[in-house]
């Protein structure tokens, strides 16, 4: 029984269709003088062709699996851009006189010693993007059609080394059952968007392709990574039970949708959602969303080829700020940097670009694009219950700055008799340790708090949370993050603000008790996990949750903590889950 990574859960049962890419036979001659430039011009057409599928693909994937998501896409078509492998291939044709099949073919063989160092998640999968990206201009110099799964005729489990994230979006999903992949992780493309699609499948099985046949059949678990090729009558028999019993699951966590996140004993908090554009609030609120928690306002930014302006801006925050009302809806001022950027904005490049020239820094010093991005934000607040929040807030002094110039807009937009709302409230992001251990100091600055915890656990711990070689430190539970959160909401409910949690830790059952028992007051999740979160704090008592945290806070280690928690929490999760 081959056992992966579980990236998406559910459990289906199907037929396998194996999925093997065709390898072009790439001829290898050289070229005349005269022709390197019409050979330029070939390979800088298939280059142009390629950038226009990926934008039809975005397209789609923005459709399909929202903006956040689609990201993926714009990543790829950055990839057009990159001189390793554009100049490369150029420079290939010009020096070497030689075909630009063979020019594109022999560059991408570079790329795995420049990557051959390389033990990041992060880059392995850029690795594999600039692979898809050369077949893609390959297949356009040499006219083939570029490979697609848009037409399968029978509901199908596909199983392959890998899955390009073109090669999931094209799918019929209702022919899609699930994947099942040699090679991935749970932040690898294909989970991300089969999660998106709610398409169960589990990755890292290293040869599923060598251990099944096509058309065999298989049960894929996404809940527990198991693939079991060729089951027996039995086998088949128990997980259809098993599959009964999630869809049984997941209409039980329906009967929570219109009901307050409140505790057993009374304490009630809010629930609200992580967006990153007004295609993904409908969902949200059908799910039972109080609101939107945090709307990623970066993703306007990434997906076109200038800056927004502030009416587009404005259009898209109206239209969330609307439906969400009489809910709240927080939204982030510009957050780009560290692993998000856009390429007609001058952001440098930098040894560490996550501790760089990003997020407030980079808006207090190109103050015009801020202006533009709050004057939108106080415009939508007319037609909702809008807030503000600043990204990664390192003290008393960006506060203030970012305060005097919202005060500077709100002034011109007085002036100009444009209608918004002046006691809009403000919010900074606890997410560097720096504002962490300042909070008491930061909280008379703002209305509200909102915990990044996937930074601060990342900058306090020094530990970066996608290098495969140190991510075992990334402890949520580390005894330093449990104490700054504990100190961090101390502080601000003595100054009477409330204080949020957006990061990863918001949308895990146990991390979600334990923030529940120190005493936040708001959690922002993904949409996937909302239901699911409600129904864990409805199932509990608030004063059993403190008791528990208040002997966390008396632990010395991560692993005490880790087997603590777990030991108290985890069979308590599981049976509020399976209660009807």
């Amino acid at each position: 029984m081959p056992k992966g990574i579980a990236a998406s859960p559910g459990i289906t049962i199907g037929r396998v269709y194996i999925l093997e890419k065709e390898n072009f036979c790439i001829l290898e001659y050289k070229i005349k003088k005269e022709e390197v430039e019409n050979e330029i011009e070939r390979f800088k057409e298939a280059v142009r062709e390629a950038k226009e599928q990926l934008q039809e693909i975005e397209k789609k994937a923005r459709e399909k699996i929202g903006i956040k998501e689609s990201y993926i896409f714009r990543a790829h078509l950055s990839i057009l851009e990159d001189p390793l492998l554009i100049k490369g291939t150029l420079n290939r044709i010009r020096r070497q006189k030689l075909n630009a099949e063979a020019s594109l073919r022999n560059t991408l063989r570079d790329f795995p010693t420049r990557f051959a160092s390389a033990q990041t998640g992060l880059i392995k999968e850029r690795f594999r993007d600039v692979e898809d990206i050369g077949g893609r201009i390959l297949a356009n110099l040499v006219n083939r059609p570029t490979f697609t799964l848009s037409h399968l005729e029978e509901n199908i489990i596909i199983v392959a080394h890998d899955l390009a994230p073109s090669d999931t979006i094209s799918m019929q999903k209702e022919k899609i059952l699930g994947f099942a992949t040699d090679i991935g992780g749970r932040t690898s493309h294909t989970a991300i968007i089969a999660r998106s699609l709610e398409i169960p499948a589990v990755v890292g099985l290293r040869d599923i392709t060598k251990r099944t046949k096509p058309g065999s059949t298989v049960i894929l678990d996404g809940n527990t990574g198991r693939v079991i090729i060729n089951p027996t009558a039995k086998q088949i028999e128990r997980y259809q039970e098993e599959q009964k019993k999630f869809f049984s699951y997941k209409k039980r966590l329906e009967t929570a949708k219109d009901l307050p996140a409140q505790t057993m004993d009374g304490r009630e908090v809010e629930l609200a959602v992580n967006i990153a554009g007004p295609e993904e609030i409908d969902i949200a609120l059908e799910n039972g969303a109080e609101g939107v928690g945090l709307y990623r306002t970066e993703y306007l930014y990434m997906n076109r080829t200038t800056l927004p302006t502030e009416e587009e801006q404005l259009k898209a925050y109206k239209v969330v700020a609307q439906k969400a009302n009489p809910y709240t809806v927080i939204i982030r001022t510009l957050d780009l940097g560290g692993d998000k950027f856009i390429s007609h904005f001058p952001v440098p490049q930098e040894i560490n670009p996550f501790m760089g020239w990003r997020a407030i820094r980079l808006c207090l010093e190109k103050v015009d694009i801020f202006k533009v991005q709050l004057r939108a934000i106080l415009r939508a607040s007319h037609f909702g219950k809008v807030k503000v929040m600043y990204p990664m807030i390192s003290g008393v002094e960006e506060v203030r700055k970012a305060n005097k110039i919202l005060l500077e807009v709100k002034k011109e937009l007085k002036e100009k008799k444009i209608p918004f709302a002046e006691d809009i409230d403000v919010g900074a992001m606890i997410e560097i340790p720096s504002a962490a251990i300042t909070a008491d100091l930061i909280a008379k600055e703002v209305d509200f708090f909102s915990l990044g915890t996937n930074d601060l656990i990342q900058y306090t711990l020094a530990v970066d949370r996608v290098n495969e070689k140190v991510a075992y430190l990334y402890q949520p539970t580390h005894p330093t993050i449990l104490r700054l959160i504990d100190n961090i909401v101390k502080f601000a409910h003595r100054q009477n603000i409330w204080v949020g949690a957006c990061g990863e830790m918001s949308s895990d059952p146990l991390f979600v008790l334990i923030l529940l028992g120190l005493g936040v007051d708001e959690f922002s999740v993904s949409p996937s996990s909302l239901l699911e979160i409600k129904k864990i704090i409805r199932g509990i008592r608030w004063d059993e949750t403190e008791e528990i945290v208040s002997k966390l806070l008396k632990l010395s280690t991560s692993s005490q903590t880790r087997r603590f928690a777990q030991r108290r929490l985890s069979k308590k999760i599981k049976k509020i889950l399976e209660e009807e």
